[in-house]
């Protein structure tokens, strides 16, 4: 066993990283730096699931046609549907100490991994940090607008928005989650007086009956809501790869297991409340519930308030962006370490950020890359729970001629049925139906089956497809990784 500060000054000079930032990319995390307990795990989930661009969503449900209990129930099922591979995929953080994109190299091998789900995944990162600092600047000038009397321009206030969160996802995994655990009583606090001051306003129509029984538009139907169940659940599959990002520190299964599932379900639900409530009390009309709550307020303090949530927010959400996005490019690029990887992502979202059509199309973005996680999801939990039995070889991760190489580097299996999966989404699911859910069961039967009749007459793949054995530690393998 190595000394953990050691072994961090190794991995630093390896990729010239400063200090004072997380030094730990695709390495695993050894035992002794496992400290982190449920409740901070609770904190940072919450962060990624509370921000003003879920509060938004939950408001464009109802502006869309769906009625108050439609939006929150289809927001509510299609969180549900996601937190159960989410979830699974989170396990592979604690038990191994590795990143999620690191992991998936047992299933779509080693170069295949690099190439599919980290490079979606790197994309998706960079268009979320651009979504949820637009929503979340839409909703800081709304508030100051209101406070001050003063006109402020989009692109400037999402430019600095942008450059401040930045800097904590840079500093790394520390700072994720003390700013969490600060953030998460103050952000709770003020949404719920958020809250109380639409329930308790004088207009009947903010009255909690009224909101109730809104009944949304008359173009509200089943594949209207449908719609909204499938986008939350692709919304959040985008980041399954990540679930193990934010659990590897975690100290067990149970913390993780609690804090993982209360935070995601428990932070959506409120979300989806609160964007929905506003909503349905101005009759479908203001999609943004920031401004309709900066519309019934009078007096500093209250708009004072709503810009520290708003920031406190976003800033929580989009650092967890940024930094999933750096491991997902580290994967790809195992050159450049977590800092710069890490570094250059923000680059790029924050140049995004300067475009606020990135919320426009929220759907339709959503939609397309839900394409895509449905089949990655499904074959994932399909190979992690059923093939490998929830058991990896994690030295075979990082070797070129392990039982992961699988042929040439990619596991044709996963990647045929990637394509399958895909074209099952596009083409074959009605929109109708849950086509995220229908995709992501077919995809893993299908990967499932032809995994186990393959591996009968492939040596490449009945080598592969047994569940590992741990052959070296945490520390040890990390070690040997900083100074190779």
């Amino acid at each position: 066993m190595h000394d953990a500060v050691s072994l961090e000054e190794h991995i630093r000079y390896r990729y010239r990283q400063p200090k004072g930032v997380e030094q730990f990319g695709i390495e695993p995390i050894p035992e002794g730096k496992k400290t982190v307990g449920g409740f901070d795990i609770f904190s940072i989930i919450l962060g990624l699931a509370l921000n003003p661009g879920s509060i938004l969503i939950g408001g464009l449900a109802v502006v869309s046609g769906l009625s108050f209990i439609q939006a929150v129930s289809a927001i509510s099922i299609g969180m549900a549907i996601a937190v159960a591979a989410y979830t699974i995929m989170a396990t592979v953080g604690v038990d191994y100490g590795l990143p999620g994109q690191v992991c998936a190299r047992m299933v779509y091998g080693l170069r295949g991994a690099k190439w599919i789900p980290s490079l979606i995944r790197t994309v998706a990162s960079i268009y979320w940090f651009a979504f949820q600092t637009v929503a979340g600047s839409i909703a800081l000038v709304a508030v100051l607008e209101r406070w001050t009397g003063h006109h402020y321009s989009l692109v400037q206030v999402s430019l600095l928005f942008a450059v401040l969160q930045a800097f904590v996802a840079i500093v790394g995994y520390d700072s994720l989650k003390h700013l969490s655990r600060a953030a998460l009583p103050l952000k709770v606090g003020i949404l719920l007086f958020a809250l109380i001051v639409m329930a308790t306003h004088n207009d009947p129509h903010f009255a909690p009956s009224a909101v109730l029984a809104y009944g949304g538009s008359e173009k509200s139907d089943w594949l209207l809501y449908v719609t909204w169940l499938n986008v939350t659940a692709a919304n959040s599959l985008t980041m399954v790869t990540d679930s193990a990002d934010f659990c590897r520190y975690s100290r067990g299964r149970f913390d993780m297991w609690w804090g993982t599932v209360a935070g995601k379900w428990g932070g959506t639900l409120f979300a989806a409340v609160l964007g929905a409530y506003g909503a349905a009390a101005t009759q479908g009309k203001v999609a943004n519930m920031f401004e309709v709550v900066a519309g019934l307020t009078h007096g500093w303090l209250p708009l004072l308030l709503f810009v520290v949530v708003i920031a406190l927010d976003n800033w929580t959400i989009n650092v967890l962006n940024l930094y999933t996005g750096g491991l997902s490019l580290s994967n790809i690029l195992e050159g450049l370490g977590r800092f710069w990887s890490t570094l250059i992502i923000s680059v790029l979202g924050v140049a995004l950020s300067v475009f606020p059509g990135v919320v426009h199309g929220y759907t339709s973005y959503v939609g397309m890359l839900g394409n895509f996680f449905s089949p990655i999801a499904g074959i994932l939990v399909a190979d992690y729970l059923f093939v490998k039995r929830m058991r990896i070889d994690v030295v075979a991760l990082f070797e070129s001629d392990g039982p992961y190489r699988y042929w040439r580097g990619f596991n044709l299996i996963a990647v045929l049925w990637t394509v399958i999966g895909f074209l099952i989404y596009m083409f074959l699911i009605p929109q109708a139906w849950i086509q995220t859910l229908c995709t992501m069961l077919l995809t893993a039967g299908g990967y499932w089956l032809t995994t186990r009749l393959v591996a009968m007459h492939s040596k490449a793949m009945a080598r592969a497809s047994r569940p590992g054995d741990e052959r070296e530690g945490a520390g040890d393998l990390a070690w040997d990784l900083a100074v190779r």
